[in-house]
């Protein structure tokens, strides 16, 4: 009776600390006891568990993002968070929607078909110079983003431009009504299923919200 008492020390653990250290690569991830124990077991000396990353991997860590790559692709993120530093998001609100478009961060849009990825730069200029040419503004992109991060991960030719078409063609939604309608409802642009009243559970993505 007095074994299932006690408490057991990994439960005891405070929250990790995580370092990345500016010189190299590699990440320090530190757990720390309560001051009460003394403990010494599997690596833990001293009240303090340390571990050490490996070294070709890049982690942000303490980034609500918890995003993890390897070899040249820590340089293609910063690439693609440079191209969103244009519209006044913070570098946490760049991993963010970095994260949330391409499955690095669950997302409620994309259900569990999202497979993660890292972003290439250069598709994501194409996005990004195709909302421009509908009319946004940087600051109207701002606004997209913020509220539709999903968008950057989307389908240029497949949803985007196609979906654009069925608004200006069908709807006759063009100029200024298209722009209003993306800042309203900026999830249009990756509508890719009509279930025409019976539903098939694909409700974030699908043109009965329209």
């Amino acid at each position: 009776m007095l074994g299932s008492s006690l408490a057991s020390p990994l439960a005891t653990l405070g929250p990790a600390k995580c370092f990345r250290h500016s010189a190299g690569d590699s990440v320090t991830c530190t757990s720390v006891l309560p001051l009460s124990l003394n403990l010494s077991y599997h690596g833990v000396a001293g009240g303090v568990r340390r571990s050490r990353g490996p070294r070709n991997k890049w982690i942000v860590v303490c980034s609500p993002t918890q995003v993890e790559t390897s070899g040249d692709e820590p340089k293609t993120w910063e690439e693609c968070k440079e191209a969103l530093s244009r519209f006044d998001f913070s570098v946490e609100e760049q991993d963010k929607i970095l994260g949330k478009a391409f499955g690095h961060i669950h997302s409620p849009y994309w259900t569990e078909e999202r497979v993660k990825e890292n972003p290439k730069v250069e598709a994501l200029n194409h996005v990004l110079e195709f909302l421009r040419s509908l009319g946004l503004s940087d600051e109207d992109l701002h606004k997209v983003l913020k509220k539709f991060p999903e968008v950057l991960g989307c389908s240029l030719e497949e949803e985007m431009k196609p979906n654009i078409g069925i608004l200006e063609n069908q709807w006759g939604i063009t100029g200024k009504s298209l722009r209003s309608l993306l800042l309203r409802n900026p999830k249009v642009l990756g509508y890719n299923v009509d279930c025409k009243g019976d539903c098939i559970a694909q409700c974030t993505r699908c043109w009965v919200r329209f």
